[in-house]
């Protein structure tokens, strides 16, 4: 279940995570190239790595087939989900054998491996196909210096509130439209005797989720972009305010078990919390992904029993969404290579998986009617809808010791946050956090770039 760093499918973090880095920067300078010969579609072959299992696997395994009925390529794919792709490829880059295609889980890495070589560029042809289905933004996602590299075959629209109908009907209250709204109906519930909230803190990532969301409402777009690029301190005004917002929403008596019973509730765990038979929580945010989770392990049926809505504005803003992807990129020069990039690219592929559900697509060309359901397509309708205001995961933007590590930098903050509701407190907290991983980042960069010279 695609959520960046944060799916359902989980991270790899700590120490895995930081000498991955390290080695796949070293790794990226004295890796041997791929074959630079003029490729040959007919008999060829073509190994994928991505991160998806189970039922996700099956499913990308469909189109793959669908992709190899049309062109006689004989795919492979490999699943990283043991370690996450960044570890995955860096070990296969070190040891010189990278797959034809992987499926990459942030931008940040695309952008590192283009800028160190080892990604090659797509075709004219692909890159026709991505300027037909994909809106500028996720071009921009897929591209450094301005050419392009990758296709992002995959998305995840983060932006949503799950909430149970019957809990909201006995309240008398609606979806809200912005931050001031959803604040006025956790206190409208948490006086009728319901909990508003059922909240991760054990997965730490739920509480970045929660503080992107609330940033790029109150903040909006261009000072998301800056924070993202540690422009500005993560003591500014704008960061004060978000985490204010965070605080009054996620205040101990609107969290199901109080402070100590999120800290104890992992992702799954909060989403059944509102929609087991015996609810202790009327909301749970979320990605689409959710969807999986209530069907999975609940009885509750999806629109009659569990709805979703967009998480709010913040008032004035334009639509805006948060969210993540797995983006097709090329470490070796082939044209079945190529070729399977253009498929992703078009609406056909997109369709397969989109048909079976759990899956949506940034591609603008993709018929919303292949969707399974009103509610599938009202979520890939606000991924759409978003436009160039849809902004990647902000912690995936980060080094992976700040934004992606359990028990460290925004996680362990914002932990903080719930714990402490000192919004000084934490503000300064993840400024120090920070500074420390940028510096660190730097030391890596540095590192590798002096082991690859060796």
């Amino acid at each position: 279940m695609t959520k960046g760093r944060h799916t359902v499918r989980g991270v790899r973090r700590g120490l895995a995570a930081s000498v991955s880095v390290a080695l796949l920067l070293a790794a990226v300078q004295c890796a041997p190239g791929g074959d630079e010969s003029e490729p040959v579609l007919t008999g060829g072959r073509l190994e994928v790595l991505g991160v998806w299992s189970g039922v996700e696997q099956r499913r990308f395994q469909d189109v793959l087939r669908r992709f190899a009925s049309r062109t006689g390529v004989a795919v492979t794919y490999t699943s990283a989900a043991s370690d996450g792709v960044p570890v995955a490829l860096a070990a296969r880059l070190a040891a010189g054998r990278p797959p034809g295609v992987a499926m990459l889980p942030q931008p940040g890495l695309l952008r590192r491996l283009a800028a160190s070589g080892r990604l090659v560029p797509p075709g004219d042809e692909v890159v026709a196909e991505v300027r037909r289905n994909y809106p500028a933004v996720w071009r921009r996602l897929g591209s450094f210096r301005g050419r392009l590299y990758g296709v992002w075959f995959k998305a995840a629209n983060k932006s949503l509130v799950w909430y149970d109908v019957a809990a909201f009907e006995r309240a008398g209250v609606v979806p809200p439209r912005d931050l001031a709204g959803l604040l006025a109906v956790a206190r409208r519930l948490a006086d009728a005797g319901v909990t508003p909230f059922a909240v991760s803190a054990r997965d730490g990532w739920t509480l970045t989720d929660w503080f992107e969301d609330i940033y790029l409402r109150t903040a909006g777009p261009r000072r998301y972009d800056r924070l993202a690029r540690h422009r500005i301190p993560w003591t500014d005004p704008t960061v004060r305010g978000a985490l204010r917002v965070m605080s009054a929403l996620l205040d101990p008596s609107y969290v199901a078990g109080g402070v100590s019973g999120a800290l104890r509730t992992g992702f799954e765990q909060s989403v059944e919390a509102v929609f087991s038979d015996r609810p202790a929580a009327a909301m749970v945010h979320g990605a689409d992904f959710v969807a999986g989770v209530v069907t999975g392990r609940t009885t509750a049926r999806l629109v009659v029993d569990a709805d979703v809505f967009p998480f709010p504005g913040s008032g004035s803003s334009l639509p805006t969404v948060v969210g993540g992807g797995d983006v097709a990129v090329m470490l070796r020069r082939s044209a079945a290579g190529d070729a399977l990039l253009r498929y992703l690219a078009s609406p056909e592929a997109a369709a397969v998986w989109a048909a079976r559900g759990g899956f949506v697509s940034p591609n603008v060309n993709l018929d919303l009617g292949v969707y399974p359901g009103d509610m599938a397509r009202s979520v890939a309708r606000g991924l759409l809808d978003a436009g160039d205001a849809f902004r990647f995961d902000l912690s995936d933007l980060q080094p992976t010791a700040f934004g992606g590590q359990e028990g460290a930098g925004m996680q362990r903050e914002l932990r903080d946050l719930l714990r402490h509701r000192d919004v000084g407190r934490a503000a300064a907290g993840l400024e120090r956090a920070a500074q420390q991983a940028y510096a660190d980042e730097l030391r890596l960069v540095d590192d590798a770039a002096v082991t690859g010279r060796r």
